[in-house]
């Protein structure tokens, strides 16, 4: 009887892990696209610390390579905007780059993982990466 309770207590705890939070402000928008990091508009992803726009999404995404062979994509629609009524995308801030800038609602986040550093309770929607290791990068969710 405790091993079947202790079961059921395990069960229930590791289910619960597995929900995704569907409260999120940014649409999901399904896509799956292959960029190549050799045309000009990627040039700076060529470096770590370079970040690019690429066009899919809510609003775009900005990719930014955190490291030698990774990549990390997010949404640039703030998740402060949670009607969708802001016509200007997420940005990164002239004085620090690692800093995205919302300026309708004065919400930033950070570029390096996604998390809200103030006005809003949510991080960025991040999609996933996977880099060829030569000049192709897919970005898909």
């Amino acid at each position: 009887m405790k091993v079947r309770f202790i079961l059921f207590i395990l069960l229930t705890f590791s289910l619960g892990g597995c929900v995704k939070n569907s409260e999120h402000p940014v649409p999901n928008l399904p896509f799956d696209i292959t960029i190549d990091l050799a045309l000009p508009s990627y040039n700076s992803l060529i470096g770590v610390s370079g970040w690019a726009y690429v066009n899919v999404g809510s609003k775009g995404v900005i990719v930014y390579r955190r490291g030698i062979d990774e990549f990390i994509a997010f949404d640039r629609h703030s998740p402060a905007d949670i009607n969708g009524e802001c016509d200007y995308p997420l940005f990164p801030d002239n004085n620090n780059y690692l800093v995205l800038k919302d300026s309708c609602n004065n919400a930033t986040f950070s570029l390096y993982d996604g998390s809200p550093i103030s006005g809003s309770e949510y991080g960025l929607r991040q999609y996933q990466t996977v880099w060829d290791g030569n000049q192709g990068l897919r970005i898909y969710n």
